[in-house]
């Protein structure tokens, strides 16, 4: 899942080395958070007009996890 959304989201900054996923733990409901970090001056391309770039980026994320059973929340710090 890690790897996915990496790949995701260097294809949409300037800076792709800048681009970073770390996972928490699953919480007691099986959730795994991962937290998207990229450089300061490409954020608003990850979340683009209105956040539609972000909602989309977390609803292939999420289509991925649901195909292998597991529950995830993307959050872009």
């Amino acid at each position: 899942m890690k790897e996915l959304l990496e790949q995701i989201a260097k294809g949409l900054v300037d800076d792709p080395a800048s681009v970073s996923v770390t996972a928490d733990e699953p919480d007691d409901r099986g959730v795994t958070v991962y937290h998207l970090h990229v450089a300061e001056n490409d954020m608003g391309r990850v979340i683009g007009k209105q956040g539609r770039i972000a909602k989309a980026i977390r609803t292939v994320v999420k289509a991925r996890a649901t195909k292998d059973g597991t529950r995830v929340q993307v959050e872009i710090d």
